[in-house]
Parts: structure tokens; sequence; C-alpha cells
């Protein structure tokens, strides 16, 4: 671990955020938009079983989405033409007490309309195709998004155990404009589960895992998320994610994104090692 976080003060100290691409702030904004939907799931399934637990038996699914600096999430019926029985709305703090929760029984706007076909036709699919893959004490989290880059669901992992970080076994689906499925594509080839914390309660200050040649050059979208999400609990400085050509480092203290070339970032490891 010494030599871990050496490297990365040396490698945030000589890499400026300013030389981020493209395809690293596209990677950036998607896990960011993933997060932002997720806390609103997180924090209004929270709201809704503390203070709607009456409508519960109703309940068939939900889902969240972006809608201005509001993040909202929206629980809908079981009915064949579902309606929505609980909208709840967040600001950037995402704090519960200050969320504006609305029981009142209404239609789906026609965007939510959109997200709710998208949903259902995942769903579908998950539960047909053989590519996903499911795990004991760990369910799917389903995240539609239609925006200027189009329509698309990604599936993630949750996991009701504490303690765990979990990263892979995540999937994206892309749709046409009718909402047929033009692709399924899993984005990591494993599950990673991660241990954080030490048998004597010491955090760990960061961690990593290794992409395949299948997973790409870079970190994805998910894994941002997930430390988005995760970090906070795992109490982690930085994660690190290894790929074939190159190394993205996530600063979890200040969310940002540095990529490196995979040889320098060997040899630092290795001259690092060498000074011990």
């Amino acid at each position: 671990m010494k030599f871990f976080l050496a490297l990365l003060t040396v490698t945030f100290a000589t890499v400026s955020f300013g030389q981020i691409s493209k395809e690293e702030r596209e990677v950036v904004k998607e896990g960011t938009l993933l997060y932002r939907t997720e806390m609103a799931s997180w924090h209004g399934t929270d709201i809704f079983l503390e203070g709607l637990s009456d409508k519960r038996q109703d309940v068939g699914g939900y889902f969240s989405y972006l809608l201005g600096d509001k993040s909202i999430c929206v629980f809908f019926s079981k009915s064949r033409k579902p309606r929505v029985i609980a909208t709840i709305a967040f600001d950037s703090t995402y704090n519960t007490e200050t969320a504006i929760v609305d029981g009142n029984l209404r239609d789906f706007t026609d965007f939510e309309t959109n997200l709710w076909l998208l949903r259902q036709a995942a769903l579908a699919r998950y539960e047909t195709d053989t590519l996903f893959k499911s795990y004991r004490d760990m369910n799917p989290n389903f995240i539609p998004l239609s925006d200027e880059k189009g329509k698309r669901v990604y599936v993630l992992t949750g996991t009701s155990k504490h303690g765990i970080v979990v990263f892979g076994n995540d999937y994206l689906l892309t749709f046409s404009k009718n909402n047929r499925v033009k692709d399924v594509r899993r984005l990591h080839k494993n599950i990673i589960v991660i241990p954080y914390g030490t048998e004597n309660g010491d955090s760990i200050a960061g961690a990593m895992h290794n992409h395949s040649p299948e997973t790409g050059n870079l970190i994805t979208a998910t894994d941002i998320c997930t430390l988005m999400l995760y970090s906070g609990f795992a109490k982690w400085k930085q994660h690190v994610v290894i790929s074939e050509k190159s190394v993205s480092i996530w600063d979890c203290e200040k969310n940002r994104l540095v990529v490196v070339d995979r040889k320098a970032f060997d040899k630092s490891n290795k001259d690092q090692k060498g000074t011990e």
C-alpha cells in the first residue's frame, strides 16, 4: 500500500487535469449522470418505505431521472396501465429532510412513459437472455436514460451485504427510437467484489481492479457511478483501474479522473519499489 499511495501522489502531481480527452470527459459525465439517478433512487426508496409504507403493496417498481437541477424518483403502480403513486424530488444535496414528497396518484408524463417503456423492455430482456448473470445476495438495478445520446438502460449489480463494493456484472442495453433493443453489451467480463476496512477497523486509503481487453482501456461510467456512491463508506481516497494500454486513476475526494499510459505507470511503479 505504501508504494501505491506514493505512486498516486506522483501521478497527480505530473498530469494536468486540463489534458483530459473528450472520451474521458464523456465517461465522467455519464458516470455522474448514473450517480445522480441512483442517489435519487437510494434516498427515494428510504423515504417511500418510511413515510409512504401504506402504498407498498401497490408498487410495481420505480426509476429516477434528472429534471433541471432536480433529481426525481417515481414509484409506479402494478396495474396493467401503471400510474405514478409517489413522486420524490431532491436538490443537489440529496437531503431527505428537504426532499419534496408527493403521494398523489397521477399519470406518467410523456418522458416518464418513455423511461418506463425502456425499463420494461430491459427487464424483459434480462429475464430471458442468458448473457445476464445473477449472484447470491445481489440484485440488478435498472437505470433507464433518454437524452441527446440516445435511449439506453444500464443494469448495475447492487448488494445487500455491508463492507464490500461491487464492480462488474454490469450491462448496457441500447434502444432504437421506437424502444426496440438494438444491442446488449456486458461492460465487465467478471464480477469484482472488493472488501473495505480491515480486521481491526482501520480504513484502507485506496483500491484497484483490472479491466480485460473486452472492457476497454478506460474506466467505465458504471465504475465511476459505483465509486461516487460507495467510496465515502469505504473511505477511499483513490481508486485505480488498470487496463491493457492505460491506467485510470479516480480521485474519490474530488471526483476527478486522470488517465495515464500503462507503460509509464508500470515504470513509475517499478521505480517506486526500487526506492523503498
